[in-house]
Order: structure tokens, then sequence, then C-alpha cells
């Protein structure tokens, strides 16, 4: 008879077993990140950086909304500005119908997935997720045509200043605020102190996380860092890290929730955290 070799199985450790990732994304937004760090092992740590408020007026929008008939394109720069747009629409009985004759463009595919849940068809998404991505998209169609940008109240400029520049009448309005949550700011700087919750990871998913994370740690924020890599999820982050004098220990190739995953699990791999 033949001797019966038993075979181990491997057992692998999850590939971010031990790691503290702290997720500074607003509160209702933080799951989605949260659960896949999770998946990998990751123990999470969520405090936001970053808390979405309704306008203080909603006039704009309301007034651009009843005559959304009259303009080409309309622009979502955000899941939050969907959310904001849709329940508007919502609350004035304006149904999709009022958008048929529009073009719609998401900046990005989390953007795009939270149009088409309302039913409403989205026409284009660039290849990158950037503003500069989304004028290089549009810039050839827009000539002569109205357009309606919805958005953050605070917000790069980049989209209505180069839209105009290729000939485009642009209209943009106010959906939110987004504002710096002070109930964080004691439990940001407890968990940098504490030994046992200090982060390995801090993650950034856009460049209001980075101003008010800094806001919330003052002027020593560079010097708490010290042995915690940042994760940006792309370049504009980036650029607004470096603007504070932070370092870009992990930056998204892909500008999405999933590209900071695989970007995090990659940057744990080449340097041992």
């Amino acid at each position: 008879m033949g001797r019966i070799v038993s075979k181990k199985t491997a057992v692998t450790k999850p590939q971010l077993d031990g790691v503290r990732v702290l997720v500074g994304r607003a509160r209702h937004q933080a799951g989605a990140l949260s659960a896949e760090l999770r998946q990998l092992g990751a123990s999470v740590l969520e405090i936001p950086f970053i808390e979405i408020r309704k306008p203080r007026s909603f006039r704009p929008l309301d007034s651009a909304l009843k005559n959304v008939g009259g303009y080409d394109w309309l622009i979502l720069t955000s899941v939050n500005g969907v959310e904001a747009m849709c329940d508007r629409m919502k609350k004035l009985k304006i149904g999709n119908a009022k958008l048929k004759s529009l073009r719609v463009a998401a900046i990005g595919p989390a953007t795009k997935k939270a149009i088409q849940k309302r039913g409403i068809k989205v026409d284009v998404v660039p290849r990158e997720y950037i503003a500069e991505s989304v004028v290089r998209s549009l810039k050839g169609k827009v000539k002569g045509k109205r357009v309606l940008l919805v958005r953050a109240k605070v917000a790069r400029d980049v989209i209505p200043r180069e839209l105009r520049k290729a000939g485009a009448q642009v209209e943009v309005v106010e959906a939110y605020e987004t504002v710096v949550p002070q109930s964080s700011r004691s439990r940001l700087r407890a968990a940098l102190k504490n030994p046992e919750k200090r982060p390995h990871v801090v993650t950034f998913t856009s460049s209001s996380t980075v101003k008010n994370f800094v806001q919330l740690l003052g002027q020593r924020t560079r010097s708490t860092l010290d042995g915690i890599r940042t994760a940006s999820i792309g370049p504009v982050t980036s650029a607004t890290l470096r603007e504070f004098g932070l370092p870009v220990d992990i930056k998204a190739k892909e500008f999405t929730i999933p590209g900071l995953v695989s970007a995090i699990v990659a940057g744990v791999r080449s340097r041992s955290v």
C-alpha cells in the first residue's frame, strides 16, 4: 500500500492583521471604508474629521431645480451632492422626468452609483475621478450650453472656471456644507496619545478631511503624526497634505475607496507598520 501523506493547509493571516487604521470620513459615510478594512483584518477607529450639514438657505438650489429643464448639463461631484439634490427634488415634488432633457456628468463611480440608484441616467464619468478630468471630458461638449453644477458650499473652482473658458454658461449652486465636528477634537487627541489606540495609518478621503484634521489638532499636527503613515485617496488630497507640510506615505492609484484600501495593503506589505 502506498503511504498516505497528510497535507497541512497553510493558515494565512489577513493582509491588515494587527494594523490600526483611523478613518476620518463623515459619520454616515465611514461604513464602506471601515468594512473593507475590517474584512482584511485591520482594527478600525472611526473619528469623523468632517460633518455634512444643510446649507443656510436652499433658495438657490430650489430655484435651479424648479427651472432645471432650462439647462443642458448637470454636473454632480459627490454622493452628498446627489443626496441633497434628490432630497430637495422630492420636497419640491419635482420628478426625474424633468431631468430627461439634460445630460448628466458624475465625478466618479460612487457618485454615478448614487445617481443611478435614484433612476437618473449618467452620460459621462471621467477616466480619473478629479475635477480636472471632469473638465477634460466636457470642455469640447459645452460651448454655448447652460451647465448646472451642484456641489458643496466650499469647493475648488476648477470646473466652473475652466468650463466658462470653454464657452459654457455655468451656474454653481450650494447643496450642502462641510464643517469641523468639534466633538471629534478630544477623541482624536486622546486616541493619538493612547499607545493601544494610536493608529498606524490615518486615511484622508478629501481635501476637507485634511484641512479639518489640521484644525482639530492645531499647531502640533506634524509632530503628533510621528510614526503614523498617511493614506491619500487621490492627487488633490495629496496636494493638500503637502500644502500643510504633511507627508503622503500611501497614495491610491485608483481614486476610490477600494483603490485606497488596495494602496494601504500595498503600503503595509512594502514596509512593516
